[in-house]
């Protein structure tokens, strides 16, 4: 059974993570930690201990805004250890997942936590400790992915955005974050794919980190020598190696 540290500067936060680790028959025990430092200063001990001594621990539930050393900060520094625990981010905010996968998390469950989704993440530690071996993966049929959608997941739920909403398409290392009126999601697929895959649909790339549906393109503006494209009260700059050809493309498209 896993042995657990949870680790939130929120109390009513940590309360209710450690009451829901707690109820998992996976967890044999749960620790809390109001910081940083004071989790580093138990894991020490836990690593002191050895990994069956009594202070180990296989887990780290880890929140991520915190005063003074933040989340991934300690994610760094455990990364650095011979046999450190395995970290889940338990966190409020969406825009750190990249850096958390870089670092090797084993989840990132996003607040107000819901107690499948951390049953999951739980399920993804005990399999990847060894304490229980990996349920095995169901049978899907195999079909074409649908043109018109995207698949994102966000708190565990799967969601599938309509591509015509998409406005823009933002690099973020091998990750992209979708744009649309109502918000954006992160993937995990390289910019470059993206634009591969939708260029028939209108999507262009206008800069080394920007792919734009030309349909969202309210204006482009020229200002001393810069292009730059407005999409709803977002401005974008256009790279000078992509201006002309986008100028071209939207001159097109307006002529018929």
């Amino acid at each position: 059974m896993l042995r657990a540290l949870a680790v939130d500067d929120e109390r009513p936060s940590l309360e209710e993570l450690l009451y829901l680790l707690n109820a998992d028959p996976r967890i044999g025990s749960a620790e809390g930690a109001g910081d940083a430092t004071e989790a580093l200063r138990r894991i020490n001990r836990a690593l002191e201990s050895g990994p069956d001594g009594p202070d180990a621990i296989d887990v780290v539930f880890l929140d991520i805004q915190m005063p003074g050393l933040d989340g991934l900060d300690l994610a760094r520094l455990l990364s650095g250890f011979a046999r450190p625990p395995l970290v889940v981010f338990v966190t409020a905010h969406e825009d750190f997942a990249v850096q958390a996968f870089d670092l090797k998390a084993v989840d990132y469950v996003l607040k107000p936590v819901r107690r499948e989704r951390l049953a999951e993440a739980v399920r993804r530690a005990a399999a990847q400790r060894g304490a229980t071996p990996p349920e095995p993966a169901p049978r899907i049929p195999v079909h074409e992915p649908d043109p018109d959608h995207i698949a994102v997941e966000l708190g565990g739920v799967t969601r599938f955005v309509a591509v015509d909403d998409i406005t823009h398409v933002e690099a973020q290392g091998d990750y992209a974050r979708l744009h649309t009126d109502r918000g954006s999601h992160l993937v995990r697929i390289p910019l470059s794919t993206l634009e591969e895959r939708w260029r028939s649909r209108g999507f262009v790339r206008i800069h080394r980190r920007h792919l734009v549906a030309l349909r969202h393109i309210g204006e482009l503006r020229l200002d001393a020598g810069t292009v730059s494209v407005l999409i709803g009260s977002e401005e974008l700059q256009v790279s000078r190696r992509h201006a002309r050809d986008l100028r071209d493309l939207l001159m097109r498209r307006t002529t018929g």
